[in-house]
């Protein structure tokens, strides 16, 4: 029988190219703009201050930091239907190893329900035990005709065997 790390190459391999179903909306809200501009210590008035970004921001409205939108990739990725059979049986762990070609070409404002698709773009075998794989993400925001975020994400999966 062959190893997760080949059972996993062989699945990822058929998915090349191939967009996913969409991930589960999730609602960006002030609280957790506010939140992320304490932790990053950026707390621009289009990001923290709602009165302020009505009267004197082109958005009329409290915007996300491109960056939370981007770091809420690894969480839309986990609600997106997993295929079958599911690369991600006997692997111990996935992480993060970088992105490519990160734009932002709309403001995700306050209160918006996003989403997230992947395409996979490529998948290597780094070693025998270690897959990585490029994935095209596209966030969506609900009503919005451009997305919110668009970003090659690499992530590299490590399996038991």
């Amino acid at each position: 029988m062959s190893s997760a790390t080949q059972r996993a190459l062989a699945v990822f391999n058929d998915l090349k190219g191939k967009e996913s179903p969409p991930s589960h909306w999730h609602t960006v809200t002030q609280e957790q703009i506010d939140s992320f501009a304490r932790t990053t210590l950026d707390d621009q008035f289009i990001h923290t201050d709602p009165v302020r970004s009505a009267k004197e921001s082109p958005f009329g409205t409290t915007i996300a930091h491109g960056f939370l939108t981007l770091s809420l990739l690894s969480h839309l990725m986990q609600s997106i239907p997993r295929p079958n059979p599911d690369p991600s049986q006997g692997r111990l762990v996935g992480i993060n190893y970088g992105l490519d070609r990160v734009r932002f070409p709309t403001p995700v404002r306050v209160n918006s329900r996003i989403r997230a698709t992947q395409s996979l773009v490529s998948v290597e075998q780094k070693d025998p035990r270690t897959l990585q794989m490029i994935h095209h993400m596209t966030v969506e925001i609900e009503g919005e005709s451009k997305p919110g975020c668009v970003a090659d994400y690499v992530v590299r999966a490590i399996y038991a065997s």
